[in-house]
């Protein structure tokens, strides 16, 4: 499995790929962005291509268990994957396959911007360098903007669940992640930024003693509601993806925080996922819209055409 640290000599192509499928909704949006859309010939059924270019385009399933049958039958140059995304049996099979297989894992703004210019290398790409050179400069610029605000705390859940026995849970993140860390340089404070996630449920959920994590992923814990009241957030994020938060989940918010500022002073928004979760190009729109979140003043909902939720 190809090293997601963006080290473009671990895929040592003698020349650029030009039959590659994406198993990355964000990495299928950055090629098309970049000028380098041609080259696919495969996406997930979550891709999203621009309009008018899904002709020739085959759709392989899921982003985390596709059709491994499917993509081998392509013979693609190159299998792009991310370590988040994509299931590892997923991955193994295709390299058996005999299929070269990049797996990115970017758990940084500035890890998404390397990653990029991994791309652009691989595919011997010069053209688009100017594209993700003025987005390394915004994200500088963006960092350096924050460095001189006081940060607000932020609660933002990127999915919802119920327990039997421990009622509703939301997941989160912490700050190791790419999502953490672009909230963070548009200046958000996560209130949830040191919480690990904890094994089994029951003891994220804080019933039951948790036990080793093993090779499971920490970064993404699923808190209560009383957690979410205790840790007082001034502003509550709703994006539409992966779970699709909603109009209709307002009042459920309101109610299951009641007591936090972000409730008392309206500070709900309903955001685009892809801003807050797509690594890649799509920083480019995030660093331009969810900054203006993170003030104190009424807001439209980015993304949604919808205006704040009072």
């Amino acid at each position: 499995m190809s090293s997601g640290n963006g080290h473009v000599a671990l895929l040592n192509f003698e020349r650029s790929p030009q039959r590659v499928v994406s198993l990355v909704p964000s990495m299928t949006d950055s090629l098309f962005e970049l000028g380098l859309g041609d080259h696919l010939i495969g996406v997930t059924d979550y891709c999203q291509p621009p309009e008018g270019s899904v002709d020739g385009l085959v759709r392989v399933g899921g982003t985390r268990a596709p059709n491994v049958e499917a993509i081998v039958g392509l013979k693609p140059d190159l299998v792009l994957a991310n370590q988040e995304e994509t299931s590892r049996p997923s991955v193994e099979k295709l390299e058996r396959a005999g299929l070269r297989v990049w797996t990115t894992f970017p758990r940084s703004a500035a890890e998404a911007i390397r990653v990029l210019w991994a791309l652009l290398g691989v595919f011997r790409a010069q053209e688009p360098a100017a594209k993700v050179a003025t987005l390394e400069l915004t994200l500088d610029w963006a960092q350096r903007a924050s460095e001189g605000t006081s940060p607000v705390p932020f609660f933002c859940p990127i999915w919802q669940g119920d327990a039997r026995s421990f009622g509703t849970w939301w997941m989160t993140f912490n700050d190791l992640t790419y999502s953490g860390d672009l909230l963070r340089v548009c200046g958000g404070q996560n209130v949830f930024a040191d919480r690990p996630r904890r094994y089994p449920l029951a003891a994220d959920l804080g019933h039951a003693e948790p036990e080793s994590a093993g090779e499971h992923d920490t970064r993404y814990p699923r808190v209560t509601s009383q957690e979410v009241i205790d840790a007082q957030p001034e502003l509550i994020l709703l994006p539409d993806e992966p779970y699709v938060f909603d109009v209709s989940h307002i009042e459920q918010v309101r109610e299951a925080f009641a007591g936090t500022p972000a409730v008392e002073r309206g500070r709900i928004h309903l955001v685009d996922g892809r801003l807050v979760t797509w690594h890649g190009t799509r920083m480019a729109q995030a660093l331009s819209d969810l900054p203006a979140l993170f003030q104190d003043t009424p807001q439209p909902d980015v993304g949604t055409g919808r205006p704040a939720a009072a």
